[in-house]
Parts: C-alpha cells; sequence; structure tokens
C-alpha cells in the first residue's frame, strides 16, 4: 500500500464561542475557507492539486450545513474539481477527516488530498443538530443514556480522581499553553484571521488564562451535579450501570473542563510521488491509524483502547512513542488514559490543551495533529500518537513519524 505523507499544518486560533468572542462574526464558510486557503498558498499549490478535501464538523447545520466543506473549498478559491466531504465522529470529527485523508492516499485514490475540520460553536450551538441518541427511548434507556459531564464525573468516581486532582491537571494544562504561547511553539501552525476588510480578528488562542492557580479553580461550583442529583437525576442512571459506583462524586466545572470555543484547521497530506512534484517536503508519515466502539454510559475511555489498536496496527508498544497527544475534553479523561497506559505526565499534552485553549468540535482532532507534528520538530524527537474521546462510545488515533 502507498505510504501517506503529511507535508503542512494549519490552524486557526481558537476563539471564544460566544457572542463576544472574536470569531463570532467570522461565518464558517469563511473561518474554513482562510485555512483552506493558507495550506494552499503557503505550499505554492493553485488548488489544482488537490483532489479531495474532508472536513469534521459536529454540528453541520445551518450555516455549517449542506456539505460545508465543499462550500468552504469553493469559497477559498478552489477549482471546482476539488470536491469536498464533510465527517461527523463527534469530537474525533477532525482527526477522522484527516485518516480519511491519509486512506485515500493510501489506496491510491488521491496523490493529494486535506484532511481537516471546522466547528463555529458561537454561531452554531452545540447540539444543533439534535439527535436520536439522547432522547430516543431504544437509544437512551438501552445504553444507560448521561451527558458527558456526567461521564467523566464517573470516571473520576470510579478510577479515585479527587478535586484536587483535577483542579490541579487543569493548572498545568494552562502553564503549558501559556509557556508554548510565550516560546511561540505554535507559531509555524497558527494562521491569523481576518475579517471582510482584511483586519485581522483573531491572532492568538482567546480562552486562556495562564494565572489560573488552584485557589481560583476552587471557587468553581461542580457544573454537573444539578442535572445528576436533580430531575432527571442522570446520577442513577450512571449507577445502574456501575453499581459498583455508590455515589457520584461531582469534581468537574468550566475551569477543569473543555472550552467552547470556534476555530478551523487543515492538514496537508499525499504520496511522496507528489510531494516530489510539486516540490513539497514531508514532514512526518502516517504509520498507523484506528478507530474503535467503547462502552456507551461511560463513553470517555475510548482514547486508551484507540490507542491500542493502533498501536498493535503498526506493531508497536507503548514504548516506542515519544510524545502522546490526547484531547483534554475534561481533566478526568487524562488522568485515567495515562493511568491505563501508564504514561508519565511529562510526555502528554506536553503544549497544553482544551482545557486551557478550547476545543472546537469539529476542528480539534485536526489542531492536536498539527500540534504534536509541531512539537516532535521542536524536540527533535521521532513518534507520537494522538487520540480523542467520543460521545456514545467511541475513539480514534493516529501514529506518525517524523521525517527528518
Amino acid at each position: 500500500m502507498t505510504e501517506a505523507y503529511i507535508y503542512d499544518a494549519v490552524r486557526s486560533p481558537r476563539g471564544k464561542g460566544r457572542p463576544d468572542g472574536a470569531l463570532h462574526e467570522i461565518t464558517p464558510i469563511d473561518l474554513a475557507g482562510q485555512v483552506l486557503a493558507a495550506i494552499r498558498d503557503r505550499n505554492g499549490l493553485s488548488g489544482e492539486e488537490i483532489e479531495d478535501v474532508a472536513f469534521g464538523c459536529v454540528s453541520p447545520v445551518g450555516e455549517q450545513g449542506a456539505v460545508i466543506t465543499r462550500t468552504a473549498v469553493l469559497a477559498a478559491g478552489y477549482p471546482h474539481t476539488t470536491s469536498g466531504i464533510q465527517v461527523n465522529r463527534f469530537c474525533g470529527s477532525g482527526l477522522e477527516a484527516s485518516n480519511i485523508a491519509a486512506a485515500k492516499v493510501k489506496s491510491g485514490e488521491c496523490d493529494l488530498a486535506v484532511g481537516g475540520g471546522i466547528e463555529s460553536m458561537s454561531r452554531v450551538p452545540m447540539g444543533s443538530d439534535g439527535g436520536a441518541w439522547p432522547i430516543d427511548p431504544r437509544s437512551a434507556i438501552a445504553n444507560y443514556f448521561i451527558p458527558q459531564g456526567i461521564s467523566a464525573d464517573l470516571i473520576a468516581t470510579k478510577y479515585g480522581y479527587s478535586r484536587d486532582d483535577v483542579d490541579a491537571y487543569a493548572v498545568e494544562s494552562q502553564r503549558r499553553a501559556g509557556r508554548a504561547w510565550a516560546e511561540k511553539r505554535f507559531a509555524r501552525s497558527i494562521l491569523p484571521i481576518k475579517d471582510v476588510i482584511g483586519e485581522v480578528v483573531l491572532d492568538h488562542d482567546e480562552l486562556m488564562r495562564p494565572q489560573t492557580d488552584m485557589q481560583s479553580l476552587g471557587a468553581l461550583a461542580p457544573a454537573f451535579q444539578m442535572m445528576g442529583t436533580m430531575m432527571p437525576g442522570f446520577d442513577d442512571i450512571a449507577i445502574m450501570r456501575y453499581p459498583d459506583v455508590e455515589k457520584i462524586n461531582h469534581v468537574h466545572h468550566a475551569g477543569n473542563s473543555s472550552g467552547i470555543v470556534d476555530g478551523s484547521a487543515a492538514v496537508l497530506i499525499g504520496t511522496k510521488e507528489a510531494g516530489e512534484k510539486y516540490g513539497l517536503k514531508a514532514r512526518a508519515r502516517i504509520v498507523s491509524m484506528a478507530s474503535i466502539g467503547s462502552e456507551p454510559a461511560i463513553m470517555l475511555t475510548g482514547p486508551e483502547f484507540a490507542a491500542q489498536k493502533a498501536l498493535a496496527r503498526a506493531g508497536m508498544d507503548k514504548g516506542d512513542i515519544d510524545v502522546w497527544e490526547l484531547n483534554e475534553a475534561f481533566a478526568s479523561v487524562v488522568l485515567r488514559f495515562m493511568e491505563a497506559m501508564n504514561i508519565d505526565h511529562s510526555d502528554i499534552n506536553v503544549n497544553g490543551g482544551a482545557i486551557a485553549m478550547g476545543h472546537p468540535l469539529g476542528a480539534t482532532g485536526a489542531m492536536i495533529l498539527g500540534t504534536v507534528l509541531d512539537e516532535l520538530e521542536r524536540s527533535g524527537k521521532s513518534t507520537a500518537l494522538t487520540t480523542l474521546c467520543i460521545g456514545a462510545g467511541m475513539g480514534t488515533a493516529t501514529i506518525i513519524e517524523r521525517v527528518n
């Protein structure tokens, strides 16, 4: 099978996902279009060379509907010969879209493709697309549906992570993100976003609070206690599914959970021959990709199984991975992954994550793939594994190897 290489990765800054956020006035089409234009222009391409674009989008309705990828491709000035597809695997959509682009390259369907994602959470709120999973009794009752925040608190309770544990993790995420920005570790990948008159509206991750400490987080009330203990009483459903847990300890809040933000990202992927033909320098080889389903009530433990599957497919073990990147949906998700995989905190999310910078659902997977690629080059290390937990119980993972 043909090898797939990453030639470039670019992302927007993450903007606060509410009406006072810097990107609220930027339409999803324009946000995705600016990123697509950048991945083309900074690599000296016309656009005709890129055969297909796969973008993740978790709420593909309203301004993000009607296969937003194709609309953004045209808005970016690509030729009409470049096709586009919208992908939804919840929080893993951006990485899944990048994996789809890589699979097209590996299979011989495309010589050069783009994966990535878009989510404008200030303009198209999370959950706008509805869906049967939480409301249809055939799904919700049979699978013990609970919201993700309750699931995160269930993980913390089941595996013994205290409020201090999750808060301490969040403080460190903010510290690492602040250091990464101060040291310009994201500089190669960040695309400042402009308005209709060409003025830059955002050039940094807007949500960061590097001054966060244990005292400031300690003042925040648990975010999911009300929905857990009052109507409709999701704690009881969690305990029905996991009767070994006597009572849910609600430890998550806005400060140790991923922030709601807007953002977009793109990853340029192609064959070795395409790179040579168009004068592109390969930055990494895609070694392995995997997606899995996991138990849908606890929901957020999928990354360990996706990582294990990706490692097995590559004939590798965890000792072969130098840098790990796991989306910080909630602090307990990362704590559980580190424990399950026996990974030291110094080797994972070394530049902070979504707790500090935010989680633009459909774009995050592609964003952190670019982040870990930049980190391999900065640190001179060789291999990285990127993964995300996913709603309804899934996980997606990708292993890459830096090309010298």
